[in-house]
C-alpha cells in the first residue's frame, strides 16, 4: 500500500517541521527551551500530525467527526507549512552564499524570529483563507447554442453541480447555500455529475435534514445524477484507498438516500426531458459500481438515441471528449477535477486534464467542468473556488 511506504516521508518531513518550531519558539523565549513545555509541545504536535491516522482507526461517534475534521484542517496546513518553510530554508541557504549579504545580520537571532514571524503568518493567513473561501458558494454562468432543434424548448436553464464530498467536511450548512443559489436560478434542469458522497455513508452529518434539503430544490424536468469515483462505500486515509478483491459499489444506503431526496439515478442509461432533450448518466470511468461491469462507449450511448435531438451527458470525469464529440453528443457535463481545489495543485491539474475546470469545445461539442461545490481531504481552498454553473443553453 502507497500509504505505508510514503509514511516514513511524513514523519521525517513533520520532524523537520517541528524542529523548525522548536528553534523559532526558543528563539522567541527562553522559555520554550524548558524540557517540560517541549514535551508538552511535542504530545500536542504529534496530535494534530497524526489526528487523521487515530480518526481512521477510531469507531463512529461524535468524537471520530471531530478528530477528523482536525486532521482535514490539518492536511490542508501540512501543505502549505511546507510550501512556506521549505521556501524560507532554500531562500537562506543561498543567501548564505552571497557576498552581498551581512552573513552577521542574517545569522542572528533577531533576523531568525522576524523570518520566523513571517512564515507563521503567512501559513496561518493562507489557511484561514482558505478555510472561509471554501464555504462560499459563487455562482458561474455559461451560454452555449447548440445547432440543433430544441422541440419545446426555445432555451434551457441547466444547473451543474458536482463533488458535494458529503461526509466529514460537508454537511448542512454548505448544502443549504448550494440549494439556495440552484433555487435563485429557476432552473428547468439540474444535474449532479457524481461524487455526491465522500465514500463514508456514517459520516454523513444529519441523512434526514440533507434529505429535506435535496427536496427543497426547485426544478421544472427534475434533478439528475451520475455517480462519481467516491460515490461508493470505501475506507481512505489520507487520500488513500485499499486494495479489495471485492468490487467496490455504492453503500445501499446512498442510493436510498438519493431516491428519498428526489434525485433520480442514472446508470448508463438515458432520459427524455420533455420530449425534446436527451440527458445520458454515465458511470464512473474507474469504478462504475453496482450491475455494470463495463460501461457503455460513446458511440454506444448515442447509438440509441436519435441523434436529431439534442444530446446532454453527465460523465464525472471529464475524459473521452474526442470520443464523446465524434457520437454526436452536444454538451459534456463533468466535475472531478475541483480545479486542484488548493494552490499550487491547481496549476498542475491544468497538466493533467485536457479540460481541467471551465469551458472548452471540442468540435461541435460543448464541454464544462466545474470545480464542484464540496471538497475532498484538506478542509479549504485556495485560488480556487466553490462553485454551482448555470447553463443557458440556446438551441437552433
Amino acid at each position: 500500500m502507497l500509504a505505508v511506504y510514503l509514511s516514513p516521508l511524513y514523519i521525517a518531513f513533520h520532524l523537520y517541521i517541528f524542529r523548525w518550531l522548536l528553534r523559532w519558539m526558543s528563539s522567541c523565549s527562553h522559555h520554550f527551551k524548558k524540557k517540560w513545555i517541549r514535551l508538552v509541545l511535542g504530545l500536542l504536535y504529534l496530535f494534530f500530525a497524526m489526528s487523521f491516522v487515530t480518526a481512521f482507526f477510531m469507531p463512529q461517534c461524535s468524537l471520530k467527526r471531530t478528530v477528523k475534521l482536525i486532521g482535514n484542517y490539518w492536511l490542508g496546513f501540512t501543505l502549505y507549512m511546507a510550501f512556506v518553510i521549505i521556501i524560507a530554508d532554500l531562500l537562506r541557504l543561498l543567501l548564505k552564499r552571497s557576498k552581498r549579504v551581512d552573513q552577521q545580520k542574517l545569522r542572528s537571532r533577531r533576523t531568525f524570529v522576524i523570518n520566523g514571524a513571517v512564515c507563521m503568518a503567512l501559513i496561518l493567513g493562507i489557511g484561514i483563507y482558505g478555510i472561509v473561501n471554501a464555504r462560499i458558494v459563487h455562482t458561474t454562468p455559461y451560454e452555449i447554442t447548440i445547432d440543433k432543434d430544441g422541440g419545446n424548448f426555445q432555451n434551457m436553464k441547466v444547473v451543474l453541480v458536482a463533488d458535494l464530498h458529503l461526509g466529514y467536511n460537508i454537511g448542512v450548512s454548505q448544502i443549504t447555500k448550494m440549494v439556495d443559489k440552484i433555487n435563485a436560478e429557476d432552473p428547468d434542469l439540474v444535474v449532479i455529475a457524481g461524487d455526491i458522497f465522500d465514500n463514508e455513508y456514517e459520516a454523513l452529518e444529519d441523512p434526514d435534514a440533507l434529505i429535506a434539503l435535496f427536496r427543497q430544490i426547485r426544478s421544472r424536468y427534475g434533478i439528475y445524477a451520475c455517480y462519481g469515483n467516491h460515490d461508493i462505500s470505501e475506507k481512505i486515509l489520507a487520500g488513500f484507498t485499499f486494495s479489495s478483491k471485492n468490487k467496490k459499489e455504492s453503500d445501499p444506503r446512498m442510493d436510498e438516500f438519493l431516491q428519498l431526496a428526489g434525485v433520480q439515478l442514472l446508470r448508463d442509461e438515458a432520459v427524455l426531458i420533455n420530449d425534446s432533450v436527451y440527458l445520458y448518466g454515465r458511470p464512473d470511468a474507474q469504478r462504475p459500481g453496482r450491475g455494470i461491469t463495463e460501461r457503455k462507449t460513446p458511440e454506444e450511448i448515442t447509438a440509441e438515441l436519435d441523434t436529431d435531438k439534442p444530446i446532454l451527458v453527465i460523465d464525472h470525469q471529464p475524459r473521452e471528449l474526442d470520443e464523446l464529440a465524434a457520437a454526436g453528443v452536444d454538451a459534456d457535463l463533468c466535475g472531478h477535477t475541483h480545479d486542484g481545489q488548493l494552490f499550487p495543485l491547481n496549476l498542475t491539474s491544468k497538466l493533467i486534464w485536457k479540460n481541467s475546470c471551465g469551458y472548452l469545445q471540442v468540435g461541435n461539442m460543448h464541454n464544462i467542468v466545474t470545480s464542484g461545490v464540496g471538497l475532498f481531504g484538506p478542509n479549504m481552498r485556495v485560488a480556487t473556488k466553490a462553485e454551482i454553473c448555470s447553463i443557458t443553453l440556446h438551441f437552433r
